[in-house]
């Protein structure tokens, strides 16, 4: 999932009412029972929920994104509703994010959570230390540091890299992160032996995906991963702006002018040897 975490007085570590968050025309409040509920009353936008800290994890994306599949829902009510799912179920900032980062790893690393197959097919492919393109939250980046890999987590926006400052001590795991766009990362060439950017290209035109693909085999001394979903329109709630299939990722592989492979699973991955 993308994040627009940096938006201006979006904090996701801000001080809020227990069981009450609230961002701009977004309010999220817990309610004691019943289904995850939108009503919008003119141009604010109100969602109710019964959540409990077990039901915090990445697999919501999933619930969410079908409970607004028939709502003019725009990428930043999407985050904005996630977060305050998030803040509105646990007392405390750090101590919600917590429980959600907990939760999202376990269920990553049992294979539970959507995303798991493509975390699991990322961590076979890369070697030594790695440079994680569009973090985000910051999962995989959290995986890998888990398995004991060097790891450096990048993301355009400041929010997220700092809520993953804050967590992951909390999560007893080390990695380094760092503020950039992935067109711009501000570090040698051959800094790392992999750059991973995985379920980045959808968000970016087809002229800043060819920049960022520059830009990790730049920096990368070995190979670069790329994973992008295939989908049948963008979804835009997710922030996606374009979509791939097989023959598009074979065209950027060829573009490269390096030995590259395409396979698909779970989506599709454009391997390329540097």
């Amino acid at each position: 999932m993308t994040s627009t975490l940096d938006t201006p007085a979006f904090d996701s570590l801000a001080p809020c009412e227990s069981g009450l968050w609230s961002h701009g025309h977004v309010t999220v409040e817990r309610v004691a029972a019943g289904p995850l509920t939108l009503t919008r009353d003119g141009g604010k936008l109100r969602v109710t929920h019964a959540l409990t800290p077990e039901d915090l994890s990445e697999r919501l994306v999933a619930s969410v994104t079908a409970s607004i599949e028939d709502a003019d829902f725009g990428q930043d009510e999407f985050e904005s509703t996630m977060v305050g799912l998030v803040r509105s179920t646990v007392d405390g900032a750090l101590e919600a994010w917590a429980v959600y980062y907990r939760n999202s790893l376990g269920e990553l690393l049992d294979g539970i959570a959507d995303f798991a197959p493509i975390h699991e097919r990322a961590e076979q492919l890369v070697r030594g230390s790695v440079l994680d393109l569009g973090s985000c939250f910051g999962f995989l980046p959290l995986r890998l540091a888990q398995a004991g890999m060097d790891v450096t987590a990048t993301d355009i926006l400041s929010g997220t890299m700092t809520l993953l400052d804050a967590v992951a001590p909390e999560l007893g795991l080390d990695l380094r992160t760092l503020v950039c766009d992935a067109a711009h990362v501000p570090v040698p060439d051959n800094s790392a032996d992999t750059v991973t950017a995985i379920h980045l290209l959808e968000h970016v035109d087809e002229s800043v995906g060819a920049a960022v693909i520059s830009e990790a085999i730049r920096v990368a001394r070995d190979r670069v991963v790329v994973a992008v979903p295939y989908e049948d329109e963008a979804t835009a709630c997710h922030g996606h702006i374009r979509t791939f299939d097989t023959p598009s990722l074979t065209k950027l592989g060829e573009t490269t002018g390096r030995p590259f492979e395409v396979f698909e699973h779970h989506g599709g991955w454009l391997v390329i040897d540097c």
